[in-house]
């Protein structure tokens, strides 16, 4: 490991899936402003190695691989949740499989929890926009999403939870909101909730009052360009313990691990905060096994 991947940083959401699955009219708009090096971004997608050079080159100890099922929207299905876990045989202190079970796909929503945790996944993510329901849907009439829910709090799964727009065809923006998540916490309050993106960019204000009133709930600050953060999140310091590092690499919009990095590095906040942010509370959420 070299110097400058010293234990401790984390970026806890990088898009590492099988791409070679999305959807025609998804891998388009995922193309973007990629077009001179789209070929080596599939590439890097079968090769854990190539991450791993870039992860020290940017100064980066471990990175949390983000996949989900999202097959009719995004392409993904089940075998994302494999993917994810043989990419992160090649590094497993340094590569943290994250993995989905779609509740409108399964008739065994605790069974494919437990195969989750076979697997080694580290964290469950649930993307309302992309799987078409809210965070709350469990109090609609979607029980296997409940069931997904309190599965997780019973086996200690964190459980991650997109908030905020997404540009991708089809996605539904309006399940987005991070006020959904008030009844989760409520109504599952051992189970560890992580907040990606804190509403980006229409939602910030919910996101805070979020925060703020559930202890079990974390913000993971990826999609937010650093040098708007403290725009986005003036009180920022009120909730730092409970503040994971994160930059949604190599998503539309963001360009570099380093210079996100950095960008977050310069702001004017604390270097007991920052160390805290990109450190300390990702290592003590996803302690190394």
């Amino acid at each position: 490991m070299s110097a400058d991947a010293r234990p401790g940083v984390t970026d806890a959401h990088v898009h590492i899936q099988p791409w070679r699955d999305l959807k025609p009219s998804v891998a388009d708009v995922m193309r973007r402003g990629k077009e001179d090096h789209w070929e080596w971004l599939l590439a890097l997608m079968d090769d854990p190695q190539a991450l791993l050079e870039i992860l020290d080159r940017s100064g980066i100890w471990r990175v949390g691989l983000i996949n989900y099922p999202s097959p009719d929207l995004m392409g993904f299905t089940d075998s994302t949740n494999e993917f994810a876990a043989r990419y992160a045989e090649a590094a497993p202190d340094r590569l943290l499989p994250f993995g989905g079970v779609h509740p409108r796909f399964t008739s065994d929503p605790e069974g494919q929890v437990e195969e989750l945790l076979r697997l080694g996944i580290r964290c469950l993510k649930i993307h309302p926009p992309h799987q078409l329901f809210p965070a709350n849907a469990y109090t609609m009439g979607l029980e296997t999403l409940g069931r997904i829910y309190r599965r997780c709090e019973e086996r200690g799964l964190p459980v991650l939870i997109h908030t905020g727009t997404s540009i991708f065809p089809g996605a539904r923006c309006k399940y987005g909101r991070p006020m959904e998540l008030d009844d989760v916490a409520l109504d599952f309050p051992d189970l560890t909730i992580i907040m990606a993106h804190g509403g980006r960019p229409l939602w910030m204000d919910e996101a805070f009052f979020i925060l703020r009133r559930h202890r079990n709930v974390r913000l993971e600050l990826s999609g937010i360009p650093p040098r708007r953060l403290l725009e986005y999140f003036p009180r920022l310091a009120e909730i730092g313990d409970r503040v994971i590092w994160g930059t949604d690499w190599p998503s539309p919009g963001v360009r570099d691990l380093r210079e996100n990095l950095d960008q977050f590095l310069a702001l004017p906040l604390p270097d007991e905060l920052k160390d805290a942010i990109t450190r300390h509370t990702p290592l003590a959420l996803f302690p190394p096994r």
